[in-house]
């Protein structure tokens, strides 16, 4: 037996909504992680890019387990002196909620160029609409 490997555009991509009411932020993070990846398939290659697009709407609705929205806090550097910045998740939710999940995926994906381009498959949204009918996506579910 022969261990089979995938070659570019082998794998047809498909199209997934995610519903991120009432989801854990971790826990939903390594589910879109893996789809984006394709680690969930039979198929799955390292080297290929094998995973799907990635819808994730009601953003804002997504939530944190034990005191994490009080004392978590997202730091960045802005590449000048004294340019060092934090902003607690409470704030980040409210401001910016896209930002929270979008960072805790790209956190789990490979740090080389195939995962630049995995990522470019999430697309996060605040509300329920978002603007990919036209791919008729699947809804996915979780228990």
């Amino acid at each position: 037996m022969k261990t089979f490997m995938a070659k570019k555009g082998e794998v047809p991509q498909g199209w997934y909504v995610i519903d991120a009411t009432n989801q854990v932020v971790g826990r939903l993070a390594v589910r879109i992680a893996n789809i984006l990846r394709g680690k969930h398939r039979p198929q799955f290659t390292p080297h290929i890019d094998t995973g799907e697009f990635v819808i994730v709407v009601n953003a804002e609705k997504v939530r944190f387990t034990g005191r994490k929205m009080e004392t978590k806090s997202y730091r960045w550097y802005t590449h000048h002196p004294g340019g060092l910045r934090e902003v607690l998740a409470s704030d980040l939710l409210e401001s910016h909620p896209e930002r929270i999940l979008l960072s805790a995926v790209r956190r789990m994906m490979p740090k080389n160029r195939l995962g630049r381009k995995q990522l470019k498959k999430l697309k996060v949204y605040v509300g329920p609409d978002h603007p990919h009918q036209a791919q008729k996506p699947q809804e996915l579910k979780w228990s």
